[in-house]
């Protein structure tokens, strides 16, 4: 019997040391754990559209700086890359009276609204009411309500201010007097309208315009400029062919034809 529990013994014992041999020889075999993998963003970037970027949050997944001695380090800042690529609005054309803009503030979750710069050059700004616009850009503008926003409503306002349909008029003058068809007159966008072609525009001189003596009125600037009223020879101009001498007209200008007090 002593024997019998002598030979079990062993035979547990020689088991057991197999087990541990193949534990160690395992442990032994596995790869050792490697360093975190950097990948390259070139690489990454040539696998989207020629018309896509490579996505913010896999830039900060994906970013990390190895060091000279080859080890890896975690870039933190590259984990606080933002998620949406900033808005840049447009920082060139300055807004005109009839314009349209779409007015979102990002913080409100709402859908874009709306807006049209009145005949006084104002937008009715929700939160705000009335605020001059006219010759502002679309950059200047949304820094500027965003300021007035964060004082007085919000902690902070992402306000984005776009362009939808840009008026396709530049503005008005006003041709009065002696001439076939008195009253307003459109400027379009880069239209160079001068005195003599608004002149014709109107339908020409009529029978009693003293050609010689024709006004141009021009307001005073809100720059500062001063009041104008300048006198032309239409005969030399339309005439002669003095088109030197024409003026190009700017909005609210008026153009005065006198009579003359003989007609021949």
């Amino acid at each position: 019997m002593k024997s019998y529990i002598a030979r079990a013994c062993i035979t547990f014992l020689a088991v057991g040391s197999l087990a541990a041999g193949a534990l160690t020889s395992s442990v032994a075999k596995a790869s050792p754990p490697r360093a975190p993998e950097v990948r390259d963003l070139q690489g990454l970037q040539q696998n989207f559209p020629a018309s896509e970027s490579v996505p913010a949050m896999i830039i900060a997944q994906t970013s990390a700086t190895a060091n000279s001695g080859g080890s890896v380090v975690s870039n933190a800042a590259s984990a606080t890359l933002p998620i949406l690529a900033g808005y840049v609005p447009d920082d060139k054309y300055k807004l005109r009276v009839g314009d349209k803009v779409s007015f979102q503030i990002i913080e409100d979750r709402d859908a874009p609204r709306s807006l049209v710069v009145a005949d006084s050059g104002e937008l009715d700004v929700p939160y705000l009411g009335r605020v001059l616009v006219a010759d502002k850009t679309c950059k200047q503008l949304a820094d500027e309500l965003k300021a007035q926003l964060e004082k007085e409503y919000y902690y902070r306002a992402t306000v984005i201010i776009a362009l939808d349909v840009a008026n396709k008029l530049l503005g008005r003058i006003y041709v009065w007097g002696q001439v076939r068809s008195q009253g307003p007159m459109d400027i379009g966008v880069n239209e160079n309208l001068t005195v003599g072609k608004a002149i014709l525009r109107a339908g020409g001189f009529a029978d009693f315009a003293n050609k010689k003596k024709v006004k141009l009125v021009r307001a005073a600037g809100v720059d500062g400029a001063p009041r104008l009223t300048m006198e032309l020879n239409m005969v030399d101009i339309l005439e002669k062919g003095a088109a030197e001498k024409d003026i190009i007209l700017q909005p609210d200008d008026f153009i005065i034809v006198p009579s003359r007090l003989i007609s021949f």
